[in-house]
């Protein structure tokens, strides 16, 4: 148990009326605040059963160390990384509202000047994937922490959202500046995080992401700002729920499918996924891109469309390629609103891609992919995920 820090201010004993008038004065000023309010908390007592929490590393900048502490840009990289029982250590608070155990799941650094290597991503996904299932399974965990970068930590808790069968709380949590920094955000996401996790209201909602006191749906948290705090987003449905520094209040639930209900199990998915590439629209984009990607062997393409999800310059291209068996999708680079099933997409065949950013909906394709290649079918995981 941490000894607690108090401060004790005693007034001076004055020999003078005034003097004496103000000393009670003042100590009854004193008295009128509880000793608490200045003291550190203590730990809770041995024996007082708490949630049992996995905090499971993916790296990130939460997972970063700078040289200084005004170096919020430029920091991680060789020996700069924090290791999780660091983050438990240097925030001690953790321990008031759960039994913390650490795992580190960071892919390893690739050396300087090595080549890029195509499938890492996905291979080191499969492996959390798999942790997170048997972690379902394990009676002793209430819930879990993923501590991820936020370039594509909304990506990487969308696929664990379809692919991981758990009803207990997977929480993912990052921040915008490195551990070290000054005024850095990292320590405070985590303790909301924790607390997330360690929340029985938590459980059932599917992968939850948890930054800046508020709380998202994986499903739905968007990135919207390259350093700023106030980043992640849902744009269409709004925070799910807030950890303010009273309670972890929730103000909504999922109506789409995800882990416990969806039919995308890391048990059943093959070792890889089927091919697909997202295509952005814009004036005068080249047609020409299209059959190169049919040719190199995609098995779906996503097309981020202009205004409600229009698909320009590629249409023609689109249809031969639809025609040698390829899925469409459209999504709508609005970032906001449903591409919506209208006549003419009807008769085109391309899957309305609802509300979902394309890098999500390249995700949802290609494990759809994996259960037919019919578009109709395919609409349907569209429309239920």
């Amino acid at each position: 148990m941490r000894p607690r820090r108090t401060h004790s201010v005693m007034p001076s004993i004055h020999t003078s009326a005034m003097g004496r008038a103000s000393s009670i004065l003042a100590l009854a000023a004193l008295l009128a605040f509880p000793a608490t309010a200045q003291e550190i908390p203590d730990l809770p007592p041995p024996g007082l059963k708490l949630p049992h929490v996995v905090l499971m590393s993916m790296g990130g900048t939460i997972a970063s160390k700078g040289e200084v502490r005004l170096n919020i840009t430029n920091y991680g990289g060789p020996n700069m990384r924090v290791e999780p029982d660091e983050w438990v250590a240097d925030v001690p608070e953790v321990a008031l509202v759960a039994r913390v155990t650490t795992e580190d799941f960071r892919a390893p650094q690739a050396a300087p000047g090595a080549p890029y290597e195509p499938g890492r991503t996905y291979e080191n996904w499969y492996k959390v994937a798999r942790r997170l299932q048997e972690i379902a399974k394990d009676p002793t965990i209430d819930g879990v922490v993923v501590t991820h970068g936020t370039n594509s930590m909304a990506d990487t808790a969308w696929f664990m959202n379809l692919v991981v069968s758990i009803e207990k709380p997977v929480v993912f949590v990052g921040s915008q500046r490195p551990w070290t920094a000054m005024s850095g955000d990292g320590p405070l996401n985590l303790y909301n995080a924790i607390r997330v996790a360690a929340s029985p209201d938590a459980a059932r909602k599917g992968v939850l992401h948890a930054m800046n006191q508020n709380v998202n749906a994986a499903r739905d948290v968007m990135k919207m700002s390259a350093y700023r705090m106030e980043t992640f987003r849902s744009i269409d449905s709004g925070v799910m729920g807030v950890a303010d520094p009273d309670v972890v209040k929730f103000f909504t639930e999922p109506t789409r499918k995800h882990t416990f209900k969806s039919e995308f199990n890391i048990a059943s998915l093959p070792e890889t996924l089927p091919s697909v590439e997202i295509l952005y629209t814009y004036v005068d984009a080249p047609p020409y891109v299209v059959p190169a990607l049919v040719k190199a062997g995609v098995k779906g393409i996503v097309v981020d469309g202009m205004g409600a999800g229009g698909v320009g310059e590629y249409a023609d291209e689109l249809k031969k390629a639809q025609a040698a068996g390829v899925v469409v999708v459209a999504t709508a680079r609005t970032r906001s609103g449903r591409v919506q099933e209208t006549p003419r997409r009807t008769e085109s065949g391309i899957v309305p891609g609802d509300n979902l950013l394309p890098e999500k909906a390249k995700l949802l394709l290609q494990l759809a992919l994996t259960k037919t290649t019919d578009a109709k079918q395919i609409k349907r995981f569209f429309d239920e995920y």
